[in-house]
This record gives C-alpha cells, structure tokens and sequence, in this order.
C-alpha cells in the first residue's frame, strides 16, 4: 500500500494503513464500488475505521464490528444484510488472497469476478 513514498493515511485515525487487508479503500474496489481511476483520489480508512463497512464482514479470521444506530446491520432488512455479508465477506478474502498471493497480482484481477469488465465491454471501471 503505497501512496507515494508517505502511503495511505486512514482520514478517521491518521495513521497509515499498511496493509490491503486493513484497507476500506480496496476492498470498494474488489467490491466494483470504485473505478480503478479513482483510487488515487479517493480516502482511505482502516475498516476498523469505518465500521459500517467492516460489520458485514464475517470470517473466523476477522474480529466482528458492532455498529450502534441507524445503520447498525441487525437493525436492516434480514435479506439485504444475508446478500452484503456474502459479498463483502468474499470481497475482504479477495483481498487476503491478494496480500497472500506469492506473485504481484494485477490492480485489474482485484475485483470479485462478477465486478471486472467482460471483453468488448468498457464501462470504465477498471480504466486508468
């Protein structure tokens, strides 16, 4: 995680994130929620940091997030927090496969299959 030499600094916590697995930003754009052109531009936070993002997650290797309030999950539509666990759990190990990977993966093999471009179709998502 390189922004430049400084890095990625969270906008929540200011402190670097250093590690694509921590990263709110990339996991957006494993998820198809970014084009690749908008990374440079975009904030970065910690998920922890954005914790609305980060209560969707559930996988043995990650601590939970509660969320109080409004947005707190078990307060949501049954059947929507079913589909959002599912894709952002299969988006945050996306991004442990990548961090794991032995060699560089491409920035344009990060998204989930369902989010990368088809061949002949551009819909700007990964341009840039």
């Amino acid at each position: 995680m390189a922004k430049c030499d400084q890095g990625y600094l969270c906008e929540v916590c200011g402190e670097p994130v250093d590690v694509i697995v921590e990263s709110d930003l990339y996991l957006r754009f494993v998820l198809g929620e970014l084009k690749a052109s908008d990374l440079p531009a975009c904030p970065e936070r910690h998920l922890r940091c954005n914790p609305v993002m980060a209560q969707f997650i559930d996988d043995p290797g990650f601590e939970p997030v509660t969320v109080e309030g409004d947005f707190d999950r078990r307060l949501l539509d049954e059947e929507f927090v079913s589909r959002r666990v599912a894709v952002v759990t299969r988006g945050w190990r996306r991004l442990c496969e990548i961090n794991g990977s032995d060699t560089p993966v491409p920035l344009t093999d990060y998204p989930l299959p369902e989010f990368q471009p088809r061949p002949g179709v551009s819909d700007g998502r990964l341009q840039g």
